[in-house]
């Protein structure tokens, strides 16, 4: 009796908590809809864009008010790993009709912070590691990369690079992408060059969190209004990037292009060549997350799209086959 008084008047007594709300985490038995959406909503048979074309694309959606906010993408077979700027991790396959199976969700089990806060588990570029499996997983904000085992069951190391400390809170490791020769290449989404126009970019030698001081800076320029917001790596060795401009209020706009690796050295200024633009009318939203793939002879690239969690916004998953690259 003595003690339960005792907890009771501390209840009493003790102030009310007024600090940062607790990150919501995703409902793990969430059911995940996907309904089917064409390029052009006004000429459903319009395929082309670009050098691209256009193979099939979903809106996903959940009752779980957590569910979204995907920044970062991985790809084996057929299964897709989403990674939300909150931490949360989606799992499923997806077939050429566009049905969902076997889906699965979790959360990272370890990061930057306490994983109290949204900013703790800010998630926003992955690869994977060829050799082992392992995914590194870029965190902005906290401007860390972490290496996770394959199941994303636990965290094996991390580091902070120096040279990232000073990127901008809400600018920083956008896309990541490990080239054929091993390197490990960074870019800022809007942290920008003091000395030359573009947004700050790092390429390590190999793996930043083993070794994270082994790199130098260079600039990348994106199109004219548009931030780096991913990263592949093409068959032929060259990059992919994923560029995103915002227009108020709502409207979002995607252009792809093609960087060559070899222009990529200490302090270089390097740009690429369009291939492709997504915008109105077409289909389109926050375009944060891209993968590229093989189907036989054809190089295909997923896109999705992370819907801030905000009702005006979408979670989709576009399907393309790259039918030609600039030389």
């Amino acid at each position: 009796m003595r003690a339960w008084l005792s907890i009771l008047s501390l209840l009493i007594i003790a102030p009310h908590w007024d600090g940062p709300q607790r990150l919501g985490l995703l409902d793990r038995n969430a059911t995940i809809t996907a309904t089917r959406v064409p390029l052009d909503p006004e000429h459903p048979h319009q395929r082309r864009v670009g050098r691209l074309t256009y193979l099939g694309g979903v809106a996903l959606e959940s009752r779980d008010p957590v569910f979204g906010g995907f920044s970062a993408m991985t790809l084996q077979g057929d299964r897709f790993t989403l990674i939300s700027d909150g931490g949360g991790i989606v799992r499923f396959g997806l077939d050429a009709q566009g049905r969902i199976s076997t889906p699965s969700i979790a959360e990272l089990p370890d990061g930057p912070g306490a994983g109290w806060e949204k900013r703790d588990r800010d998630s926003e570029s992955v690869i994977i590691d060829a050799a082992t499996g392992d995914l590194l997983i870029g965190f902005e904000r906290a401007n860390e990369i972490w290496r996770y085992d394959a199941g994303l069951t636990r965290a094996i190391g991390h580091s902070g690079p120096r040279a990232m400390r000073r990127w901008d809170e809400n600018g920083g490791s956008e896309a990541m992408v490990r080239l054929a020769d091993g390197r490990t290449i960074v870019f800022a989404e809007s942290t920008p060059s003091k000395r030359k126009p573009g947004r700050l970019a790092l390429s390590f030698a190999g793996d930043p969190t083993r070794a994270p001081e082994a790199n130098f800076s260079f600039v990348y320029v994106p199109p004219k209004g548009y931030d780096p917001s991913d990263a592949a790596l093409l068959p032929d060795g060259r990059i992919l990037m994923l560029n995103r401009r915002f227009s108020a209020p709502f409207d979002f706009t995607a252009k792809l292009t093609v960087v060559d690796p070899r222009a990529i050295r200490a302090g270089a200024r390097v740009g690429g060549v369009e291939i492709a633009m997504i915008d109105a009318p077409l289909t389109r939203d926050n375009f944060e997350g891209l993968v590229v793939a093989q189907e036989g002879r054809a190089t295909v690239i997923w896109l999705v799209s992370d819907d801030n969690q905000f009702m005006f916004e979408r979670t989709l998953l576009m399907k393309f086959r790259i039918d030609s690259l600039p030389r």
